[in-house]
Order: C-alpha cells, then structure tokens, then sequence
C-alpha cells in the first residue's frame, strides 16, 4: 500500500516580536492578571508593515523548495490552508485563491490549486487530503501551505479586553509565521506518515468565531475559554485516538512514540491536556515539543513552526516518531503519526 511522507519542511518566522509585557503596555484596560504567567508566552511573533499572509506563505514555500529534491515547476498540486488572506495589509482576499496566486509566484504552473480553512486545523486539513490523493494515485507529490497573519486580533484585543474573562483574551496569545511542507511516497519505513485521522464536533462551532470587532471597524476573534478548555471537551482527542487505536489493534504505549506536539494555546493549556491524555492511556506522555514562549500561538502554521525548530537546532533525533495533535475552533481535533529521519531544516 502506498504511504507518503514529510518530503521537505519551511518556514517563514517574522524579525519583529512583541512581547508580552509590550503588548499588555498597550491595553487600555491593565489586567488583574499575568498574561505571561497564565500562558507561558514572553514573545510572539508579528508581522512587518511589509510582511502579509501572502508574502509569508510565499517565503516558506520558497524556504522548503531550497531543501526539496522537487522543483517548483515538479509540484502537482498546492493547497492553501490559511485562516488569514491577507495580500494587502487589513484586507481580505479571496479572489483568486490565495493557491493560485502562490503558484504563480512559484512558478509551479502544471500543480493544480485550491484553499481550505479550517481555523488552527487548516494544515492538517491540507495533509489528510494530500495524503489521500497521494495514496489514490491521482498526485504523485503536492505542497500544503499557509501564511498567518493574525496579530491584528492581538492589536484589537489590546483596545478592548476589560478582564480575563474577556471574550477576546485568547487573541492576547497570537503571534504570526509562514510553513510549507512538501508530500510524496514514502520509500521505506524510516520516513512515513503512519496514519492521519481528523475528527470534527460541530457543537462546539460557536466557541470562536473571528468577526469584526463588536466596538470597533477592526477584526476579532471572540472566544468562550473557559468551555473550549473545558474537561469534557479536553477529553475529546484522548477518546477519539483511543477509539481508533483500538480499530488498530494497538494501544498508545505500543505506538512507542518519542515526542508530542499540541496546538501552541498555552503551556498550561498543553500541561492539562497531558495530564488527561496520561490518565486516558494509562501511560506516561512523551516529551511534549512547544515554541510558544518566543513564537506565540501562530494557528495553522504552529505545530510546524516546533518541528522546524527541533530540527534546525538538531534537537530532533533522526528515526523518531512524533504525534501531533492539533486544535481547531469549530471544533477540531485528531492525531498525525509519523516518523521521521532524513527531513532538515
């Protein structure tokens, strides 16, 4: 049966940061709380005043390339996953796709392309498709992408957040990036995406929501923390690997896997989820990877942003198997499983 695998990996990491006591400078309501302490972010990254969703996405596919043994007129297919379609600056786009104007700017002219969006989720989105039409044998190789420029719900929280309570307390946490990652066959067993399993729970949709601003003319993203972290809804990953271990035949002390990544929110958001996934396994966790103290949560693009990092500073020890899982608002949840030896930064 065909598998694929992590081909070649890029990022875009804007210069600028802010961190976070230069953002809570900037309220206009001081909190009663520590921002830093609550979520373990001291700086996030921020797009320049040249820098847009567009650019970014574009200098990460550009990023992997360098390391790919494709060239951009090789690729048969390119998907967009971006939540934010930024070209100009505070401007959405979304005609033509953000795909198709990444293709040009490539040169990738016989990949065909298309977006989706599903919030933080949107790359794993990507890959399950791509890996599917890898293995159906309808694309030989393909590359998913996205570049997001979210700080300016940061920007709009920092006017408008009156306390911790507040709705729009998580974009407080938001930080900016580009990733590209490049999919084909896998040529044997030390580099293969073992399985992606995706799982949406629809009744969870109205947890967050980006909108414009309720008192403003600037975009938001307004989110009821306290039931989006919520025991019961924590326990939906655990419950839905467990269940699709179990349909393996496998359990996840068997998986034997080295390290872990969850959605980039908060260390104590990722030390909560650890704790439930300990006691749902009945197994001790594997080394949990995070760049959010100097990168923030940049959505799509986060759980990338860590492989990159462990990569780049050799950190990553070849042939391990790593699980991702990610975290959507909508509500998105799942597990990619994959082990990895010749990918480089």
């Amino acid at each position: 049966m065909i598998k694929t695998r992590f081909e070649s990996i890029g990022v875009h990491l804007p210069a600028k940061k802010v961190s976070t006591d230069d953002l809570i400078s900037q309220m206009t309501n001081q909190p009663e709380f520590s921002l830093e302490k609550i979520t373990g972010i001291k700086n996030r990254l921020w797009a320049s005043e040249k820098e847009t969703s567009f650019t970014m996405a574009v200098d990460a596919a550009k990023n992997t390339l360098k390391k790919s043994n494709y060239k951009a007129a090789d690729l048969d297919i390119i998907i967009s996953c971006s939540i934010a379609r930024f070209v100009e600056k505070k401007i959405m786009h979304y005609e033509p796709s953000m795909s198709l104007m990444i293709k040009r700017e490539l040169g990738a002219d016989k990949a065909i392309c298309f977006d989706v969006s599903n919030a933080c989720a949107g790359m794993f989105s990507g890959l399950l498709i791509l890996d599917a039409m890898i293995k159906s044998g309808a694309v030989k190789n393909g590359m998913v992408v996205s570049g997001e420029e979210i700080s300016c719900i940061a920007e709009t929280a920092a006017l408008e957040v009156k306390d911790s309570y507040d709705p729009q307390f998580g974009s407080l946490t938001v930080g900016d990036a580009g990733a590209a990652l490049i999919l084909d066959q896998s040529v044997d067993d030390n580099d293969v995406i073992d399985r992606i399993e995706l799982l949406s729970t629809s009744e969870y949709s109205e947890l967050a929501i980006g909108m414009p601003s309720n008192e403003s003319n600037m975009f938001a993203m307004y989110a009821s923390n306290s039931k989006m972290h919520s025991e019961e809804r924590l326990q939906i990953w655990p419950n839905f690997q467990s269940d699709m271990l179990h349909k393996m035949q496998t359990s996840f002390a068997d998986e034997k896997y080295d390290y872990i990544v969850q959605h980039q929110v908060g260390m104590n958001f990722i030390k909560k989820i650890l704790k439930i996934g300990t006691e749902k396994f009945g197994t001790e966790m594997p080394e949990s990877l995070a760049v959010l103290d100097e990168c923030g949560n940049t959505s799509s693009t986060a759980h990338f942003l860590v492989l990159h990092d462990q990569l780049e500073k050799k950190k990553y020890k070849p042939g391990a198997k790593v699980l991702f899982v990610p975290a959507g608002s909508g509500f998105v949840t799942g597990f990619v499983s994959a082990r990895i030896t010749k990918l480089a930064a």
